[in-house]
């Protein structure tokens, strides 16, 4: 049983959620008003893992036969044969099918909204194949995340959660830019479209820091706006050290996901749940 997890937990690259899931988390507390209550919180933790692993799987399905000719995916699971197409549908299947019954059991909002979720969550994929703003396509999908998890808590469209949605939208769309270097040759061979395909390694990279400089003020109004207080601000503010490092001051020209800068996106999630979690929670 062990063994069969770690297959599909590697396929669906389940230790990636370290981005998403504090966002999401940020928001359900705030849809609460404080600590959600254990019904919420594991339905809200069912959506996201089946919404992640329906889109991760599906990903890896509709690529096989792209990841097969790049070198750097081409060991993943679908093209070294550890897994069959048609384990990954079936995969694929039930995880969408769990999404909407959790999203029917949270409110009449969420499930209503399910369909429109696991369209833009399974959509991105095929962006890549048209447009260049496919890393954009993979932000959206990824920065709903607050908001559907303040919807799940409160039954309602919030701003805060909205706006932390946005910034996780724009820090995302910049990660996967810098991610997408990896492949830019690859990705010009094959006819698939990215930011470095169209612009180079280095006007991604200058186009990833820019995005990402939209996210720290987006973070400061969210706080602004729900009236945080000084340990808010100095999350925001460290939040610009780690920008400053990862685009400007860090050494070398490699910004891959082998290194410290997947450590430092990470990190930036983390600071985002537990400045929420402080003022949500302790700040009187």
């Amino acid at each position: 049983m062990f063994e069969e997890f770690k297959l599909w937990s590697g396929l669906v690259r389940l230790s990636h959620t370290v981005f998403a899931l504090p966002f999401a988390l940020a928001g359900l507390l705030i849809g609460s008003g404080g600590l959600p209550t254990p019904r919420i919180f594991l339905l809200v933790l069912g959506c996201m893992v089946t919404a992640r692993n329906a889109a991760m799987a599906w990903n890896r399905l509709m690529d096989r036969d792209i990841d097969v000719k790049n070198e750097r995916t081409r060991r993943r699971h679908l093209p070294a044969g550890l897994v069959t197409p048609r384990a990954v549908a079936i995969f694929v299947a039930v995880n969408a099918a769990l999404f909407v019954l959790f999203a029917a059991l949270l409110n009449p909002l969420c499930f209503a909204l399910s369909p429109v979720a696991l369209l833009l969550v399974l959509g991105y994929t095929h962006t890549k194949r048209f447009t260049a703003f496919c890393h954009a396509a993979l932000g959206l999908a990824i920065g709903i995340s607050p908001l559907a998890a303040a919807i799940a808590a409160s039954g309602y469209f919030l701003a805060v959660p909205a706006l932390l949605g946005a910034s996780l939208l724009f820090w995302m769309t910049g990660f996967d830019i810098v991610y997408a270097t990896q492949d830019e040759s690859d990705d010009r061979a094959l006819g698939l479209h990215s930011v470095p395909a169209a612009l180079g390694r280095r006007g991604a990279l200058r186009l990833a820091a820019i995005l990402h400089a939209v996210v720290p003020p987006l973070l400061w109004l969210c706080g602004r706006l729900s009236g945080w207080g000084m340990a808010w601000n100095g999350i925001c503010l460290f939040i610009v050290a780690l920008l400053l490092w990862m685009h400007l001051f860090r050494k070398g020209d490699d910004l891959s996901m082998q290194d410290g800068f997947f450590r430092a996106n990470a990190l930036v999630s983390l600071l985002v749940f537990l400045g929420t979690a402080w003022e949500m929670l302790f700040r009187s």
